[in-house]
């Protein structure tokens, strides 16, 4: 007797609204996709938008650490500039 191989997809269970559902519905049939052809897109595509997000998010905050703008190839001379300036005396705490 053979046996089947194992399912290579987790099957999950989801309730819609009937006008979502029959909207999604009618995609899959125009796309002539099945209904999982139809979720797994959309979750790719929610799951790229939501990459965007923190993306810009993320520029956003670097953006606001850097305001002059600097960039990588400022460093050197940043650092010699920082290099050749006249060291400060470091006041050493008592703890």
């Amino acid at each position: 007797m053979a046996t089947s191989p194992a399912r290579k997809s987790k099957v999950y269970t989801i309730s819609l609204p009937p006008e979502l559902a029959q909207r999604a519905e009618a995609l899959a049939r125009r796309d002539s996709r099945t209904m999982s052809e139809l979720f797994r897109e959309a979750f790719r595509t929610y799951s790229a938008q939501q990459a965007r997000t923190t993306l810009d998010e993320l520029g956003e905050y670097a953006a606001g650490r850097n305001p002059k703008g600097y960039t990588e190839a400022d460093v050197p001379r940043l650092i010699k500039e920082v290099r050749s300036e006249k060291p400060r005396r470091r006041v050493r705490s008592n703890g």
